[in-house]
């Protein structure tokens, strides 16, 4: 919201709890609060209609009838979607990875042309594909830039990879296992290259789905180095060939078996996109934010219930230790 107004845009920033973000210029930035739930709520905060509407939790194609309804009263919209609609040449996707040698390997680095997953109800990916098919759809009515994100990090974000590391450090953790010889690359997003893509978007409407993530995309041991460096500490990395050695150990929120790079040629093409910053040049801010999370001694279940609900124990130091003595 902050990139808009800056940019000279008149914003309405939209939540529940109708927030505003000490980031945001005091000019240029009122707020609401509304649940996108509420179709009568939405429609009021739109009111008699804006140029552009950023959309960051639509989540599937019901919320994307929702865009379309009111179509008459917006201009062009800007969607955030996600890499997770991808799924390789032999129907593998993120939905598969769980089975054996179900890992997508997509190409290096992955296009925007590559094919998607079925819309379905299935899981968040088949309707993050739901949303974005309704909305390609009817691009003559409502022109919409679909932005696929992939591992998005940044302050406030609910779901931070990096607390992976931040907490053994805090937890004075000298030795990590990581899996698959720290080769794995999952490709980061910091919520400031989504902003600008946002912001260019916005300033050219029109119907596409465009790769949405830094101009980076580091390993893991390459992000773990880079932690270690902001917090001042020295960290032995054990590095595994293969999978995880357990459950819960080694598996880091990055540890894929193949590589998942995008490319970011046709933002550069279509919006004259160029990142405004690099992964580690980020990492100060939110490595602070973290660790403010976790002041106190407070359970990083309880700061961080999102994470735990998807990647379970993130900190199963007796498997850990138990596995590192064997």
């Amino acid at each position: 919201m902050g990139a808009l107004a800056r940019d000279g845009w008149k914003v309405t920033a939209v939540s529940r709890g109708g927030d505003r973000d000490e980031g945001w210029p005091d000019e240029g930035v009122r707020i609401a609060s509304a649940d996108r739930a509420d179709d009568a709520a939405l429609s009021a905060a739109i009111g008699d209609g804006c140029d552009v509407l950023v959309d960051m939790v639509a989540y599937g194609p019901e919320h994307a009838r929702q865009l379309t309804g009111l179509a008459d009263r917006i201009g062009s919209a800007v969607v955030v979607s996600s890499v997770s609609v991808y799924e390789d040449d032999k129907g593998r996707n993120f939905d598969t990875q769980a089975e054996p040698d179900g890992f997508p390997e997509y190409p290096v680095p992955l296009p925007e042309s590559q094919r998607t997953v079925r819309p379905g109800e299935a899981s968040y990916s088949t309707r993050k594909a739901g949303l974005e098919r309704e909305l390609l759809a009817v691009g003559d009515r409502l022109p919409t830039t679909l932005l696929r994100a992939g591992a998005i990090h940044g302050p406030h974000c609910r779901t931070p990879r990096e607390l992976y590391f931040v907490k053994r450090n805090l937890d004075g953790r000298r030795r990590r296992v990581i899996a698959y010889g720290g080769e794995s690359r999952f490709h980061p997003a910091s919520v400031h290259n989504i902003a600008e893509l946002i912001r260019l978007a916005a300033a050219r409407p029109g119907t596409r789905a465009l790769n949405a993530v830094d101009p980076d995309a580091p390993k893991v041991t390459e992000i773990a180095a880079a932690i270690d460096a902001v917090m001042g500490v020295e960290t032995e990395n054990v590095l595994v060939d293969g999978p995880p050695p357990g459950p819960t150990v080694g598996d880091t929120p990055w540890s894929v078996p193949v590589p998942v790079v995008c490319d970011m040629s046709a933002a550069e093409r279509e919006l004259g996109y160029r990142p405004v910053v690099r992964y580690a040049k980020t990492l100060p801010d939110t490595v602070t934010w973290i660790e403010g999370q976790l002041a106190g001694g407070r359970d990083w279940r309880e700061a961080y219930p999102k994470m735990f609900q998807a990647y379970g124990d993130l900190f199963d130091y007796a498997a850990e230790d138990a596995w590192l003595k064997s």
